[in-house]
């Protein structure tokens, strides 16, 4: 048995060569990518393509035969892609801080590692360090599929001269955490308010007599409960080890799957990848049958909606403006004549920007 466990790690240390060996070639032609793009004159044009990124791993895990989960190959060769990209040029990419929070899982798992992390204190400074090149890109979260929208998200995007070039889809496992392994003696549950609304069954049922405090970031609410024996954090694993807590319940969150959404933001817009998403700001004429005047050349054209929803204008004259998904690039040509029509019924439509759907 020993035998062949040997030999068993011998062929894995030998394929774990001819990969370093695989990997540092991939990493050349990347350099090599870098120097001609050089030459051509593209110096200081984007060194991220979205658009390029999202179709390496689509192409990977269509080829995907297993045992590794296609969620594992995406995961990995993202890494991979992003230790490549730092070898032209590392990017740097603001997020809603400190470290520890799910905006910053969602910014590694669209980048990966290799990329540098710049943690800001509100969503509103995220899109004024990329604005003001602090950081190339910005990543915000725009809805969770249990509490809905982020208002000040779509706020700014109204008036934002950034592009939205790329989303993520985090899954979000709520953990209750603390300074003990058990819920003995908690009087105090720090987080998010988002987050607080995700797990608020769970902490009815579990912990009815302890006060619920609504602070700026679940990481900041894992830095309160690592200094106090009765308080608890409501976070993800990444601020249970970046502050030393034990996960006291996992998985506290009260609907299985829930997922928060999170865009990029930046300067460069993407172009087609194939499978792609269109963000639409349409303000809407104040008259009866204005919203169906405008969505009715998308459903003539088949263009298809993801997502319609209304938020009050800043008018402050009862006018609401639409947030709209459309499946398919701007560049496409039935969305592009859709739009068009669209622009016709509206008192103005902005394009927030067209992505690689994420997978």
């Amino acid at each position: 048995m020993n035998e062949e466990l040997a030999k068993l790690r011998d062929r894995i240390d030998e394929l774990d060569d001819r990969l370093l060996v695989l990997l540092n070639e991939r990493a050349r032609l990347a350099q090599e990518v870098g120097h001609l793009k050089l030459a051509n004159g593209e110096e200081g044009g984007p060194i991220y393509r979205p658009e390029r990124e999202a179709q390496v791993v689509r192409r990977l895990q269509d080829a995907n035969e297993g045992p590794l989960p296609d969620e594992s190959v995406e995961r990995l060769f993202k890494e991979i892609m992003s230790a490549c990209r730092a070898l032209e040029q590392p990017l740097t990419c603001a997020y809603l801080g400190p470290e520890g929070t799910f905006s910053e899982a969602a910014a590694i798992k669209q980048f990966g590692q290799s990329t540098n992390g710049l943690p800001v204190a509100t969503i509103d400074e995220v899109f004024k360090a990329v604005e003001t090149g602090q950081a190339q890109y910005g990543v915000v979260p725009a809805e969770n599929t249990t509490e809905g929208a982020i208002g000040r998200t779509l706020d700014l995007l109204l008036t934002t001269p950034l592009i939205v070039c790329g989303e993520v889809m985090l899954r979000i496992r709520q953990n209750l955490l603390r300074k003990n392994d058990n819920l003995d003696g908690i009087r105090v549950v720090y987080s998010h308010a988002q987050s607080l609304g995700q797990c608020q069954g769970w902490l009815t049922a579990h912990l009815p007599d302890a006060e619920r405090v609504a602070v700026a970031s679940n990481a900041e609410a894992a830095r309160l409960a690592s200094e106090s024996p009765i308080a608890a954090a409501i976070a993800g694993d990444t601020a249970a080890a970046r502050y030393g807590l034990n996960i006291a319940a996992p998985g506290i969150e009260d609907i299985a799957g829930n997922t928060t959404r999170f865009l990029v933001i930046g300067k460069d817009a993407a172009a087609p990848s194939g499978k792609d998403k269109t963000s639409l700001a349409v303000y809407a004429r104040n008259r009866p049958g204005s919203l169906l005047e405008l969505i009715e050349p998308f459903a003539r054209l088949g263009v298809g909606l993801s997502k319609l929803e209304s938020r009050p204008a800043r008018s402050g004259s009862w006018e609401y403006v639409f947030f709209i998904d459309l499946e398919g690039h701007r560049l496409d040509v039935r969305v592009a004549e859709a739009i068009q029509e669209a622009t016709g019924h509206a008192l103005s439509i902005k394009v927030l920007g067209s992505y690689p759907s994420a997978t």
